[in-house]
């Protein structure tokens, strides 16, 4: 997912046709070290206008949320087959304690959190509860696929077409 949404930050789709960026990229993952730097190859090679660097391609959380102004948290433990989802709620609980607690420390004190990971609301929560230096109002979360979700099943209990569904929050 961030492979595809960083060309979108960089070519200024995400914050304005006048908004400069520095990307920050990080994986929790040790193994992925080497292709956070290709990435980083492929998108100075790009050129993007507004690109003004990308300062860190790391597995190191503190580096990687040193002074940042926006976070965009797509990671999450996914559920595998056999496994109940209350043992993947509690991977991503114990990931979600340690990132919002080392971004509380390390972000800037304006720093606005976009969470996009699924459970988003309960990534959310986490976030908020463990980096209480982030101002509440600066914690958002996308719940494009729930959303999504609630316009098919009353879609498909009305027997209309998902269209036809106006107005779910």
């Amino acid at each position: 997912m961030g492979y595809a949404i960083l060309p979108m930050i960089a070519r200024v789709v995400m914050l304005g046709p006048d908004q400069p960026v520095t990307l920050h990229l990080f994986d929790n993952i040790e193994q992925v070290d080497e292709a956070l730097n290709g990435i980083k190859m492929e998108f100075i090679d790009v050129a993007f206008p507004l690109l003004k660097g990308i300062v860190i391609a790391t597995t190191d959380i503190v580096e990687a949320c040193k002074d940042i102004n926006i976070a965009i948290m797509l990671g999450r433990f996914p559920q595998k087959e056999g496994m109940e989802r209350t043992d993947m709620m509690s991977k991503n609980v114990s990931m979600y304690m340690a990132q919002a607690s080392t971004l509380g420390k390390h972000a800037a004190a304006d720093c606005k959190v976009l969470v996009v990971a699924n459970p988003t609301n309960t990534n959310a929560l986490i976030l908020k509860e463990f980096a209480p230096s982030i101002l509440e109002k600066n914690i958002t979360c996308l719940t494009r696929l729930d959303h999504n979700r609630a316009l098919s099943q009353i879609a498909e209990r009305l027997k209309v077409y998902v269209t036809d569904v106006k107005n779910v929050i």
